[in-house]
């Protein structure tokens, strides 16, 4: 059989608009309703969400029941021992957190890479080759691999043009929580310093014709963020989702 298409790779190189909704609530249940609630793509979330890696399985196996969505990955930190589990758990596109420099950028690369290119273990009974299925994995499975690199700090925008053209990296997602904290505006997401930073980011990445993506929780900011070239947004997060909900309707008896 054939190594499954990466629809997500896909849509960054034709440039298409894929909106996109974090999952931070562990178990199959919740990625499994996320995904099919008509996003283009759910980001599973290892880094600031109570979630192991053991856990990423059964999120991609409920995920994987819809057919038209990607699934993403975020593991804790850039660390080959976690992507060569998840990797081996099925997942083709990471975004991997906190990349400050272009050398951090290439060893993300390399740990996603067989050899003799990278460092990727290699392991045949595992459900990224489909249980041995998938017809001559080690030498395809580079071509539906999606590696994002997560920029979220002042010394990570100074060395954007660095690290969005380093070769194997698909794509560069803008982190405005964290930079907002670099810029001394901690949590001030939506400050004028911070929206700017931001909003300079997607445009030099649009001038490199790399792909852009960002976190935008409020709508006008991932409207402007779009309207800048962004074409990957994360518009939602599960569990905000659920305490929004919450709160809505204890007000509304309270």
């Amino acid at each position: 059989m054939e190594n499954p298409k990466n629809l997500f790779k896909a849509g960054l190189k034709t440039g298409q608009t894929q909106l996109g909704i974090w999952n931070t609530i562990g178990g199959n249940t919740v990625p499994e309703m996320l995904g099919g609630a008509g996003f283009d793509w759910v980001l599973v979330d290892c880094e600031h969400a109570a979630i192991e890696t053991i856990e990423v399985l059964p999120a991609l196996q409920a995920i994987g029941q819809h057919s038209q969505v990607s699934a993403l990955v975020r593991p804790a930190a850039n660390d080959p021992t976690q992507f060569k589990r998840i990797l081996d758990m099925g997942a083709q596109t990471l975004l991997v957190p906190y990349v400050q420099t272009p050398q951090e950028a290439a060893a993300a690369v390399h740990a996603m890479r067989y050899g003799p290119h990278g460092m990727r273990g290699m392991a045949g009974m595992t459900r990224a080759t489909r249980y041995g299925k998938v017809d001559d994995y080690f030498h395809t499975a580079w071509d539906e691999l999606c590696l994002v690199v997560q920029v979220e700090t002042v010394e990570g925008l100074r060395n954007l043009d660095a690290i969005a053209t380093t070769d194997g990296v698909d794509a560069v997602f803008i982190g405005p929580a964290d930079l907002s904290a670099s810029m001394g505006l901690p949590g001030q997401m939506t400050h004028p310093d911070v929206d700017a930073a931001v909003g300079d980011a997607i445009k030099r990445l649009v001038e490199l014709g790399v792909p852009a993506g960002v976190m935008a929780l409020d709508p006008d900011a991932a409207d402007r963020y779009l309207a800048l070239g962004a074409t990957f947004v994360a518009v939602a997060v599960d569990l905000v989702l659920l305490a929004d909900a919450v709160k809505s309707i204890k007000d509304r008896f309270a």
